[in-house]
């Protein structure tokens, strides 16, 4: 991964942290808005959203900081995606994941959102749900 793509990220993100709270609602709404049938995956009260939302926006801060060292974030990303299996999270959901990643990103960051963050955005979002999901579903 090149380091302008993580640099991209990475400041992008930290642009992200102060409203975190908000992020996570407007990426819960965007992803149920997507595809409702995911809701039942989720808690299904306020309070435990909120914490739901925490904990994935920790898991992504985690994850951006851990960019600029891959080989300690792959084997951390790998058990992730073997969890989210036990949570009913099937392959074709990252897509939709994906999608409501970059919704909330384009919300939050507004005019910082540009053409190259984006690309940067889906450049490592792809290569983190590709090693989720192969650690979760492909028989080696």
């Amino acid at each position: 991964m090149e380091q302008k793509t993580i640099t991209l990220v990475q400041n992008s993100f930290e642009k992200v942290k102060p409203i975190a709270s908000t992020a996570a609602e407007i990426f819960y709404s965007k992803l149920f808005e997507l595809d409702p049938a995911l809701k039942p995956l989720f808690p299904n009260n306020e309070e435990a959203m909120k914490t739901q939302g925490n904990k994935l926006m920790s898991m992504l801060g985690a994850a951006v900081a851990g960019l600029n060292n891959l080989d300690a974030l792959i084997p951390i990303l790998k058990d992730l995606g073997k969890r989210h299996v036990e949570y009913k999270v099937e392959a074709f959901h990252y897509q939709t994941v994906g999608e409501a990643l970059l919704g909330t990103l384009e919300a939050g960051l507004g005019d910082d959102f540009t053409t190259e963050v984006k690309e940067a955005w889906v450049s490592v979002y792809t290569t983190m749900s590709n090693v989720m999901i192969e650690a979760a579903y492909e028989k080696v």
